[in-house]
């Protein structure tokens, strides 16, 4: 009988050792840029959003700006898939109307200005497939610098007067795109 319980019991216990292996995921190749989403207003402020960006965030890493995002050459505005803008109402986006819907984020960095495009394709991975007979708006907007460096690409949205700003920011890069809704 002892024979028989001490052998039930290392059964039961290589079972259970050897299951754990079994249903153990990996979790390999995570996300480098974590996605994110920003919104106006605040989902933690009001549940009666406006306006919702789900973009990732690339870090730099010790990287340059300029290697990450060369100017003149299309950018996802982000890391991974195309970063993706919904707008719950019709608004001006940079003073052109834009209709209620989600579009691609895309941009195109300068030294001076950054022309903005929504795209009216979606679920994309990156600028791969980006299309300009599919845009929606672009506007120039003008660059300016901080002091202050931020690590990862950012987007946030203020409101002001007539509408809101969203901000993309990166390294001491800074951008204000004017929403009016």
């Amino acid at each position: 009988m002892k024979k028989s319980i001490l052998i039930s019991a290392f059964t039961i216990a290589f079972i259970i050792l050897s299951s754990t292996d079994v249903c153990a995921q990996k979790f390999d190749g995570l996300d480098k840029s974590p996605m994110d989403i920003a919104s106006y207003p605040s989902i933690h402020d009001d549940s009666n959003t406006q306006i919702k960006i789900v973009y990732s965030r690339p870090q730099l890493k010790g990287r340059s700006l300029s290697k990450l995002i060369p100017n003149d050459k299309i950018w996802r505005t982000g890391a991974n898939e195309a970063s993706e803008i919904t707008f719950y109402k019709d608004v001006k986006f940079g003073g052109k109307a834009v209709k209620q819907g989600t579009y691609s984020l895309a941009t195109i960095p300068g030294e001076k200005e950054w022309t903005i495009i929504l795209n009216s394709a979606v679920n994309a991975w990156g600028a791969y497939s980006y299309k300009e007979s599919n845009d929606v708006a672009r506007i120039k907007i003008p660059v300016s610098h901080e002091k202050k460096s931020l690590e990862a690409f950012s987007i946030a949205f203020q409101k002001t007067d007539k509408g809101v700003n969203m901000f993309l920011a990166w390294d001491t890069l800074r951008i204000v795109v004017p929403i009016v809704n």
